[in-house]
């Protein structure tokens, strides 16, 4: 079991199965082979080396030419481990007697094989991690393909894990599969986390490195109320969350009772509850919720994740859907603070030595009149 200490920046617990994202990072997307079809996935196994000995071998000799032999040997010390006996072995292994995929059983050998690299107390020895996750990319990129980046075409409940995620990328993920995501990077106030309270995800960020000790499919738990991120739980960590997801669901329904209910303090002062969006599809969100207007709609949005500027027209559109949805209640519009974190295509930003107190929202908009 290993347990991550991040930031907590949208409340609630997660628990799935892993899709890492990375920039070469895959998702596992059948763990397990039928008895039968063991032999055919081993053939399977064999092939992906072979593809993936021919990728090495070729970078190889590239690197050879372009830099020389010494820096060249560095790849083939990577086909004499795709080639390692005993790698095979372990992974043909687990294929015939757990009837793992052949992805699983890649993916489990080769993290295994580098961790005990990265306990090793000599820095060159510890260095060979990456390479072996290196290897690890090759084989499976042999066995699935490209890269899984479709965050939005996932087929099956999962957690994110990844790097980094840009506002519009949580924006666009699919609330009905992604339960939960955890980034390597990432702050409490960046727009990345506003968007994942905004769109009701628990998410934990800022944990540090650790996608590199992590498979896709391995089961995580994301905490996003203690900044907590548990892989691999035991039984009696994942009974816990178990119940505590139980209980949040239990509180949730209690508060639907009273959602309709006047905000009012004991001694009679109404106090009116707004809701903060980024996207026009939340204001219906709020009031699912009981929210009594929009305090403030975030329209830079609108600039993040497309190549072209929005028309006046999609403007309009965007305004429009708030306004109906919210009927009567009264709609706070800002116009785009885009600059500092939410950099928009479409512009050229300068670098500068404080871009959050630079170019941005209404300067930006004054500089560009047209």
């Amino acid at each position: 079991m290993m347990r991550l200490q991040g930031i907590a920046v949208s409340p609630g617990v997660a628990i799935g199965k892993a899709v890492v994202i990375g920039q070469d990072s895959f998702s596992i997307p059948h763990q397990y082979v039928e008895a039968d079809a063991v032999e055919q996935e081993i053939a399977r196994f064999h092939q992906a080396v072979e593809t993936a000995a021919q990728a090495i071998e070729r970078n190889r000799d590239l690197v050879s030419q372009q830099l020389g032999p010494k820096s060249g040997a560095i790849f083939q010390a990577h086909l004499e481990i795709l080639r390692d006996q005993k790698i095979h072995s372990d992974i043909e292994k687990l294929i015939r007697e757990k009837q793992y995929s052949s992805e699983k059983a890649c993916s489990e050998v080769l993290r295994r094989f580098a961790d005990v690299f990265r306990r090793l107390p000599n820095p060159d020895f510890a260095e060979r991690v990456y390479d072996i996750v290196d290897i690890e990319r090759q084989l499976l990129r042999a066995l699935l393909g490209e890269p899984h980046r479709a965050l939005q075409h996932l087929t099956s409940p999962a957690v994110i894990l990844a790097r980094n995620l840009t506002p519009s990328e949580v924006a666009n993920l699919d609330r009905q599969m992604v339960k939960g995501f955890v980034t390597e990077m990432g702050g409490p106030t960046s727009h990345t986390a506003i968007v994942a309270q905004g769109i009701g995800i628990p998410a934990v960020v800022g944990t540090g490195p650790f996608l590199t000790e992590v498979s896709g499919g391995d089961t995580v738990i994301v905490d996003g109320d203690r900044g907590v991120v548990i892989i691999h739980p035991d039984a009696e960590t994942l009974r816990e969350y178990d119940q505590e997801v139980r209980a949040i669901q239990a509180f949730t329904a209690e508060l639907e009772k009273i959602r309709d209910l006047p905000a009012e303090t004991v001694d009679g002062t109404r106090i009116n509850i707004y809701g903060n969006i980024e996207f026009p599809s939340e204001a219906r969100h709020c009031l699912e919720h009981g929210a009594e207007g929009i305090g403030l709609y975030r329209t830079e949005f609108l600039y993040l994740g497309r190549s072209d500027l929005p028309s006046e027209e999609d403007h309009y559109r965007a305004y429009c859907e708030v306004i109906e949805a919210m009927g009567d209640r009264p709609v706070t519009i800002r116009t785009f603070d885009l600059g500092a974190d939410k950099v928009a295509n479409q512009f050229a930003f300068e670098k500068e030595p404080n871009p959050c107190l630079g170019l941005r929202s209404i300067r930006l908009a004054l500089r560009h009149l047209e």
